[in-house]
């Protein structure tokens, strides 16, 4: 395995163990009852790195290969099965194949199949409820290419059943992906999303980039390498049922034409490709979280619950409100109020301050806890600390060189 994927499987693995230490450890002394007895945040991880030998096909226990056409959106590929067109390349990447070619006489909805590609879901497999799910994708070029990273509610009832576009590209816009919700009253072309562009005109399909969503209850946040294009919540919709808050699987597909992206022409060049670096899921068996204790027995607490971006996080007597449920994923994010606990302007020197913030997958979002219970930020090296070490209520958290001071010493759970 390439050393950069074995940092990426040990980091998972880490973080992991790291999220069942911190709730195993998490109180001591007479609290210890009271902390047993709260819900815990068991991390469920879903991980492919697509680790294995060039041409075999994908891992049968995490995905299920589709075929046959596609009707409802008028695509002009026949997804096939096996690792004809979906094989691993032995670098530790799966690809996606779209040929022009119909080797077995294939019939489409059209009649005679032009085109093959495939298509892969996790149902039955794997699925998630709320965290973070991303994708390291390059993109294939051409008119009439449709690749798409997304998600279909459980059980399938579509559009009543919910689904999530992550990233779809469509060949006419090689420099923008997009993110959709649709759901009942709100689907095709009435789905509620936004775009996302590469600056001074650069394509996608010319390197990889990271797709993700972060999901929350009645809350779904996007990016692309880290940078948050949007939001939506039930607010968005217009009265219509949000369908967000159960189980969705996932769908990796390579699409040739259909109503959106429109069929190719003279053109596309064929064939081209869909490569997936890896795909992960970090999420949880429930959404429940508890306070982070700290100096004086003080809580650490959102300013004013306001779930704004860039929202203090302070110090404040502990009172069970929103506000001080705090949940640690096994992505390494500490979260409150759907968002994430944020070092200001992605800062590293000492006295940098911390906020609440959009979930980006950033390094300044990523935290590990001690067994010492520091609660430390990897990049910066440095601990979560109560400034001046004053105990009174509002007052500021900031990262800082790790003292050992009371001031920097948390209890979680």
């Amino acid at each position: 395995m390439p050393s950069s994927r074995r940092f990426r499987a040990l980091r998972a693995w880490l973080l992991t163990a790291l999220s069942a230490a911190l709730v195993a450890t998490a109180a001591t002394g007479p609290a210890r009852a009271e902390a047993d007895a709260r819900p815990r945040v068991m991390a469920v991880t879903f991980s492919d790195t697509f680790d294995g030998p060039a041409g075999s096909a994908v891992d049968s226990a995490k995905w299920h290969i589709e075929t046959g056409d596609n009707v409802n959106n008028h695509e002009r590929q026949y997804y096939t099965d096996g690792n004809r067109n979906a094989a691993l390349d032995g670098q530790g990447r799966l690809v996606i194949t779209a040929r022009r070619e119909n080797p077995a006489n294939y019939q489409c909805w059209y009649g005679t199949c032009q085109y093959t590609s495939a298509r892969l879901n996790t149902a039955g497999k794997f699925t998630a409820q709320y965290g973070h799910v991303e994708a390291r994708i390059k993109v294939p070029r051409g008119q009439g290419m449709w690749p798409a990273f997304w998600m279909l509610g459980t059980p399938v009832d579509w559009p009543a059943s919910g689904e999530i576009d992550i990233m779809e590209n469509v060949g006419f816009e090689p420099s923008t992906v997009h993110g959709t919700l649709h759901g009942p009253g709100y689907f095709g072309s009435g789905g509620i999303g936004a775009a996302y562009s590469l600056p001074n005109g650069q394509a996608f399909a010319d390197a990889f980039h990271t797709f993700a969503i972060d999901w929350a209850p009645d809350s779904i946040t996007w990016s692309v390498d880290g940078n948050v294009y949007q939001r939506r919540t039930p607010a968005d919709l217009g009265g219509r049922q949000w369908v967000f808050n159960k189980p969705f699987f996932l769908i990796l597909n390579l699409a040739v034409g259909g109503y959106w992206p429109g069929d190719p022409d003279g053109s596309t060049v064929f064939p081209q490709q869909m490569v997936v670096d890896h795909v992960t899921v970090s999420t949880g068996d429930a959404p429940a979280g508890g306070a982070i204790r700290g100096l004086a027995g003080k809580c650490v607490d959102v300013a004013g619950a306001n779930p704004a971006n860039g929202t203090p996080v302070q110090l404040y007597d502990c009172n069970g409100t929103a506000a001080q449920q705090w949940t640690v994923g096994s992505d390494g994010t500490i979260r409150a109020l759907g968002k994430c606990l944020d070092v200001t302007g992605n800062g590293t020197a000492n006295g940098s301050t911390v906020q609440l913030w959009d979930c980006t997958g950033g390094p300044n979002q990523r935290w590990t806890v001690t067994a010492a219970r520091d609660i430390v930020n990897p990049q910066a090296d440095k601990c979560l600390d109560v400034t001046g070490n004053d105990p009174a209520n509002g007052t500021r958290l900031q990262i800082w060189s790790c003292t050992g001071g009371a001031n920097q010493k948390w209890t979680v759970g």
